[in-house]
């Protein structure tokens, strides 16, 4: 795992390096997904049974076969162990409650001339939510997904999922039905994607698509935005971990590899100011790494994408953690929640010793779906206000009509909009 001082004479260009990754500009990529987004769109059902035949090596025959039942849904759920059971209805209702205090409601106000003015929430006819399968398959994301979008309002909510010989996690489809998903489709990759954007003959068009996926699905959700509204375009997986003080150099290894053993190209970074905390968090990665079942795909992110870095001071620290903005941020001090206050970029933020990133992927509450790739410099997580919209409400009254169309007039003519200026005027010289 290599290693960073920001007292290096090029620290910052290594930084920079570092931190540099493209997923979705590759040319044969965006080549060959525009290609199946148009196969799909002009032949639809079709197509999408055959690349879901070529690419999952799906033994379905017809394409009726690749949407699950909501009794196979409901199968899947009471054949739950009752831990595992009471495990994901509590990470559920935990979820519930978190995003049930993001709803936004409407509201109103009238001015002083008597104008009626406001905003209407509505939610989302349809929404698509994309959740991997295969090696990937997170029974998590299907709750992060879909709670929001039920708690929004959002009555219709299709979900697609790869499954890979026709085998598909039977949690997945527990998580499903616990989360009130309408229709599953087992389907993945850029063709689920072009389906749920433009529609088929089974599948019905949505109006929005979430959910994280591969390179194919990222960049097929970029070429879809604005036919679809998408939640954001994500990149691997990342966590920056800060610690100070007295820490317990194996949890701090750990946090960093249950990152790393998302994929290859994962990110783990750990930031300190104590070179001897950074030698021991350090060895307890390699000798973790010597046992854990996916430590081939956690070696690789750690030798590529990875970095112990040593910092001057938590100020320097607080520098970088804003530089990178990460999807994921463990502050491991006694002052967690003061550093909190200046940090103004990560998807998440894990405060304290007792806080590990993986609590917030399943149970703790908020969304999982968090920005990457520095995004959160602008971007937020996934969250009920995603799944809604809102509409702008004007009333005018007598009075205020003919005060304020006096002034839309003579902003109109100043633009050259006579026809604007005369739809004002009439209102004020009638």
């Amino acid at each position: 795992m290599r290693r960073l001082s920001t007292q290096d004479q090029n620290f910052q260009q290594q930084f920079a390096e570092l931190l540099a990754f493209e997923t979705v500009n590759d040319p044969e990529l965006l080549k060959t997904v525009d290609q199946i987004i148009a196969d799909v769109r002009a032949k639809g059902d079709v197509h999408v049974l055959a690349l879901t035949q070529q690419f999952d090596r799906h033994p379905a025959t017809t394409f009726s076969q690749l949407e699950l039942t909501q009794a196979q849904l409901q199968h899947a759920f009471d054949d739950l162990s009752d831990d595992v059971r009471q495990a994901l209805e509590l990470a559920a209702n935990r979820i519930r409650e978190f995003h049930q205090a993001q709803k936004q409601d409407g509201w109103t106000y009238v001015d002083a001339l008597g104008n009626t003015l406001g905003q209407k929430v509505t939610p989302l006819d349809r929404v698509g939510i994309y959740v991997p399968g295969g090696l990937a398959s997170y029974p998590s994301s299907v709750l992060m997904n879909a709670i929001p979008a039920h708690v929004a309002g959002v009555p219709e909510i299709i979900m697609v999922v790869p499954a890979p010989n026709g085998e598909l996690n039977p949690l997945v489809l527990a998580a499903a039905y616990l989360a009130g998903v309408s229709r599953v489709f087992t389907i993945g990759g850029a063709q689920a994607v072009a389906a749920l954007a433009y529609g088929t003959a089974t599948i019905p068009q949505v109006d929005k698509i979430t959910g994280p996926g591969n390179r194919f699905v990222a960049a097929a959700k970029r070429a879809v935005f604005g036919q679809v509204g998408i939640d954001m375009i994500a990149g691997p997986s990342e966590i920056l971990v800060y610690a100070e003080g007295e820490n317990n150099a194996e949890w701090l290894a750990m946090d960093l590899l249950s990152q790393a053993e998302h994929d290859t190209v994962a990110q783990a970074i750990f930031i300190t100011p104590d070179q001897d905390l950074l030698e021991a968090v350090a060895e307890k990665i390699e000798s973790h790494l010597a046992d854990l079942p996916k430590a081939e795909i956690a070696k690789t992110s750690i030798a590529n994408r990875g970095a112990l870095v040593l910092v001057k001071d938590r100020a320097e620290a607080i520098q970088l953690i804003n530089q990178v903005a990460p999807e994921h941020l463990e502050l491991c001090l006694d002052e967690a929640e003061a550093m909190s206050a200046e940090i103004r970029h990560a998807g998440a933020i894990f405060m304290g010793r007792y806080t590990p990133e993986a609590i917030g992927d399943y149970c703790a509450g908020p969304n999982h779906v968090l920005p990457t790739s520095g995004t959160a410099r602008f971007s937020s997580p996934l969250g009920v206000y995603d799944f809604q919209k809102r509409s702008s409400l004007i009333m005018c009254s007598e009075q205020g009509v003919k005060t304020l169309a006096k002034t839309a007039d003579t902003l109109a003519q100043q633009e050259n909009l006579d026809a604007h200026a005369r739809s004002a005027r009439y209102r004020y010289q009638s």
